[in-house]
């Protein structure tokens, strides 16, 4: 995908200035969108990584149309969601925005690893050489047919001292660095950028799900030491792995909260809306000695005008707990395969609203590691009570994101079109700069 299709790199937000952001957080269970105010803070004992306190103006959120599995399947039905939410919030904030930062959880999110070598002959460290090795770690990863996300320097070495944040300054010979990159089926970007630009907005950023979770319900502590982040969303389940304070590992699976839903509805023969009143009211994923006792109303499909049967709640439960147990034991293999494995020693955070689910947390324990907990948002003033919920987690991440993507890396843009005048245009490289430095 050319870089001209994607959008550019998110301008770091000045530590001294207020801003006004509005975020979509686009899932296949809801679309959410807030926006919110951003005052310059004071650096935080709890959140060091945020420069500016967050105070939430307005919020919108509808059920989600045209999604499925955290990609766009009906350009129609997803506009109309999006501008739905996007109207309610811009009522409830009094402003009109112009341009938004979006979470993308679907195209099959995925991690690469790279690193690179260059020669500074035992001179101190510049600029100019840290920028020489990341360009160099960038030139192998761009692969046909993916969109690159995130480019993340992950840690950098000189000579024979590894693990050197920053560089700068230090004398040596050879500057290696390692550079993590997160991407995406291009296809699943464009297509979730032109429903957004058919909205009349702006795309100002595409961020992995689990990376904007993480920032929102990690505390500075976790990041740094070593936690598994899992987003537990309606179609699709992802996960980010922090260590080091860096993110160091994302991958999703397209199985979620909508599947329990599912085979309650086929197992149970109930619609679909019973089915999620059902898992919602009754649903765990831990048996118990009381299920076989504990009777539930299940509503017939094509019975209106019968009363409901009554069935042992043992039956939802043995509906539910598989499911569950698959979603987590594919977790579970995906960070074995890629060299993240749950211990014992790795801390578990789970997020996304189908975490919700009485009982996630223990089986998660059981699967997992034992130690496991329910994020939430973090640090954000003026959210309502309804959306402090892990369900709100990615949206309230995208408000934090601009904060941290100075740290990101990416390739200088090529694809700006040369003037016939021999001098590149000069208005137009004038306008360029105007528009890359402000």
């Amino acid at each position: 995908m050319s870089n001209r299709l994607m959008p550019r790199r998110m301008r770091p937000l000045s530590a001294r200035r207020s801003a006004i952001l509005c975020v979509l957080d686009i899932g296949t269970s809801k679309i959410a969108c807030l926006i919110a105010k951003l005052n310059p803070a004071e650096a935080s004992d709890t959140l060091p990584g945020r420069t500016h306190r967050c105070r939430i103006l307005g919020i919108g959120h509808q059920r989600s149309r045209g999604i499925k599995g955290g990609a766009v399947v009906d350009m129609e039905e997803a506009e109309n969601a999006i501008r739905l939410a996007v109207d309610a919030a811009e009522r409830m904030a009094g402003v009109e925005v112009g341009s938004v930062i979006v979470n993308i959880t679907g195209g099959r999110l995925s991690s690469q690893h790279y690193n690179a070598k260059v020669a500074v002959g035992g001179k101190a460290v510049s600029d100019y050489d840290v920028h020489r090795v990341l360009e160099a770690s960038c030139a192998t990863m761009a692969r046909q047919g993916r969109a690159v996300l995130h480019s993340l320097p992950t840690g950098f070495s000189l000579d024979r001292t590894r693990q050197i944040r920053d560089p700068k300054g230090m004398i040596g010979d050879e500057l290696g660095a390692d550079m993590h990159v997160v991407g995406c089926d291009a296809a699943a970007a464009r297509n979730l950028m032109l429903v957004i630009e058919r909205c009349h907005l702006q795309v100002d950023a595409l961020v992995a799900t689990p990376y904007s979770a993480g920032l929102s319900v990690l505390a500075d502590d976790e990041a740094e030491l070593d936690v598994a982040l899992i987003d537990m969303g309606g179609g699709t389940t992802s996960v980010g792995v922090f260590a080091g304070g860096h993110l160091a590992h994302v991958d999703a699976v397209a199985v979620g909260g909508n599947h329990v839903t599912t085979d309650i509805a086929r197992g149970l023969t109930t619609r679909l809306s019973d089915a999620e009143r059902l898992k919602t009211l009754h649903g765990t994923c831990i048996a118990s000695a009381s299920d076989e006792r504990e009777t539930i109303a299940v509503p017939q499909v094509g019975d209106e005008h019968d009363q409901p049967a009554h069935l042992p709640k043992s039956h939802l439960v043995r509906i539910i707990r598989p499911r569950v147990e698959e979603i987590l034991e594919l977790i579970r293999d995906r960070l074995n395969a890629a060299g993240f494995p749950a211990h014992a020693g790795r801390r578990i955070v789970l997020t996304g609203g189908a975490c919700q689910l009485t009982g996630m947390p223990e089986a998660a324990r059981r699967i997992l590691s034992p130690q496991v907990r329910i994020g939430r948002p973090l640090g954000i003033q003026g959210l309502p009570e309804s959306a402090k919920s892990p369900a709100f987690a990615a949206g309230v991440g995208l408000l934090i994101y601009p904060q941290v993507a100075s740290i990101e890396h990416f390739e200088p843009r090529r694809d700006v079109p040369v003037q016939a005048t021999g001098t590149d245009g000069y208005m137009t490289r004038v306008s360029r700069w105007l528009k890359d430095s402000f």
